[in-house]
């Protein structure tokens, strides 16, 4: 029996107006296992949003669309099932936390109501009964006077609190898998801390499966047993945590990796990766990510790499890059 719960298929979303198309998520494969913590990490515009949102066909009154490929969920395809079979995986199955509760949550919705609501949908049960649900979700998550937050408008709320709640929503229906899109975007170091926490005994105790979307590497190292690597709507790099810290092999991981502050390193400036993320309306030929590279070879900006699998120090990755397909000239750049 497998123990892949989630698997993305050369996944494609395109949004399509009259003026241009732009694909911000382009052939993206990885899987998700049982009771795994996997990181999705890169710079801003890479696509990682907008291959969670896919995954939970979240397109309704915009241009997205999914045009190719396909996401594999307990034997289902997501992509193929109906708006009304998809509308009960949501929250149920499958759950989302979003970067700004503030703006996911209903402003004009108490806490209490917006929870029970969630419930009600997908179980047969009283208001009651869901009431009691949401309290219990509540002082789960470490939320102080919960009876009293049940009556509370979101503004009322700090902003940990309200990623709390956030998180309390998503696990109300003990879901199996737990998309969290940047959940310490905006929070102060402490709170990022106890949501960390948070999500990681989540994920021991309830064997729930947890995507992690952030940018920030540290969060990754301490929270992820695997991660991928995502650049201009493709992925890059795919290995286990540590094998991808100690060892990387894309010079774009390489770069995110030099970029993070080491303390007692005394350095006057932090290195960085020279240029942007390219646009989606003028990608560049061959390796979208040749034009920031100082490794880039010839054939780098004429023809794009697949993702190789390869395997260093008896690890096996995946890599999309000439340089990790020629072993021979891996000295150069590592």
């Amino acid at each position: 029996m497998s123990d892949l719960i989630l698997e993305l298929k050369e996944l494609k979303t395109q949004f399509i107006s009259k003026d241009s198309t732009v694909t911000p998520v382009d052939g993206v494969s990885y899987n998700i296992k049982k009771g795994e913590i996997l990181g999705l990490v890169g710079e801003s515009g890479c696509g990682k949003s907008v291959t969670a949102l896919s995954i939970m066909r979240l397109f309704r009154d915009t241009t997205g669309k999914i045009t190719g490929g396909s996401v594999q969920f307990n034997g289902k395809d997501l992509v193929k099932v109906s708006e009304k079979e998809m509308a009960m995986i949501r929250g149920k199955d499958i759950a989302m936390i979003f970067k700004e509760p503030l703006t996911s949550l209903n402003p004009v919705a108490k806490i209490g109501k917006q929870i029970i609501e969630v419930i009600l949908k997908h179980e047969p049960v009283s208001v009651r009964q869901a009431r009691e649900t949401a309290v219990k979700m509540l002082e789960l998550v470490g939320i102080p006077r919960a009876e009293q937050v049940m009556n509370e408008y979101p503004h009322q709320l700090s902003g940990g609190m309200n990623q709390r709640v956030m998180i309390a929503m998503g696990m109300s229906l003990n879901p199996q898998v737990l998309i969290a899109d940047e959940p310490t975007t905006a929070l102060d170091v402490t709170i990022q801390a106890q949501i960390l926490e948070l999500m990681k005994r989540i994920n021991e105790e309830h064997g729930m499966s947890i995507l992690l979307i952030t940018h920030d590497l540290g969060v990754v190292a301490e929270m992820c047993s695997r991660v991928v690597v995502m650049y201009a709507g493709r992925i890059v790099e795919e290995a286990d945590a540590e094998n991808l810290f100690l060892r990387p092999r894309h010079p774009y991981t390489i770069g995110l990796i030099n970029s993070i502050p080491v303390i007692g390193k005394n350095v006057e400036r932090l290195e960085s990766i020279p240029g942007n993320v390219p646009s989606l309306t003028n990608m560049p030929l061959g390796c979208k990510f040749a034009p920031r590279c100082s490794k880039a070879l010839e054939r780098c900006k004429a023809e794009e790499p697949g993702l190789f699998t390869v395997v260093s120090d008896g690890m096996e990755r995946k890599c999309r890059c000439w340089l990790a397909a020629e072993p021979d000239k891996e000295a150069s750049y590592a």
